[in-house]
């Protein structure tokens, strides 16, 4: 892709202002959908990014896995566990914040000092736009083959970890129903069932 210098640089400007201000919106907002929502409009920005940079490719992968993938799985796993309900302040909180603020101005020091120290100079001979495709899918099958396939074998087992935590226990509109609580209970997970005259009294 290649676009006027103009036009690079207000692109650049209004995509790196996005970056920022739902990366911002992610840490300061209480509400945990609304920063789950800005996750994902922050990584479209950085898919943004990698575009006007011409990797297409890592554009897509971009939002293919972070947004069409883990923005996805953690919106979901916000619905089902999110509760209306009011947290109480945790003791020592004002000292957890100004500590992991610390750790944020270090971060943010330790990056800009290596955006200043290094050389971004493009050389001619860099490939770009498809050919960077035809480049990572080579590296991907020869030299980082088997790293590859670790990873795929890592993302089965935990895919696999949340199925099993996923499972329910019982049913709770047919609990109570003879001779079904030992068939809806998990056998790896045994525990005592409440019965159904104690649950009403309560």
């Amino acid at each position: 892709m290649n676009l006027a210098e103009g036009v690079q640089l207000v692109s650049f400007g209004i995509l790196s202002a996005a970056v920022l201000l739902s990366a911002l919106g992610v840490v300061l907002l209480k509400n945990v959908v609304y920063s789950a929502f800005l996750l994902g409009g922050s990584f479209i920005s950085i898919a943004g990014l990698y575009f006007l940079l011409n990797a297409d490719f890592v554009a897509a992968a971009q939002v293919l896995v972070y947004v069409g993938a883990i923005n996805v799985l953690i919106l979901f796993a916000i619905m089902l566990v999110n509760k209306d309900e009011e947290y109480a302040e945790v003791k020592g909180s004002s000292v957890r914040q100004a500590a992991t603020a610390l750790v944020c101005l270090g971060l943010f020091a330790l990056l800009g000092t290596m955006v200043v120290s290094t050389p971004w100079a493009i050389s001619s001979e860099t490939a770009a736009g498809n050919d960077s495709i035809v480049t990572i899918g080579i590296h991907f099958f020869t030299d980082f083959l088997l790293p590859f396939e670790l990873v795929s074998v890592l993302l089965l087992m935990a895919l696999i970890g949340a199925i099993v935590l996923a499972r329910r226990e019982f049913i709770p509109e047919i609990r109570g129903v003879d001779g079904q609580d030992d068939a809806l209970m998990l056998p790896e997970r045994q525990r005592e069932m409440v019965s159904s005259s104690s649950s009403e009294m309560k």
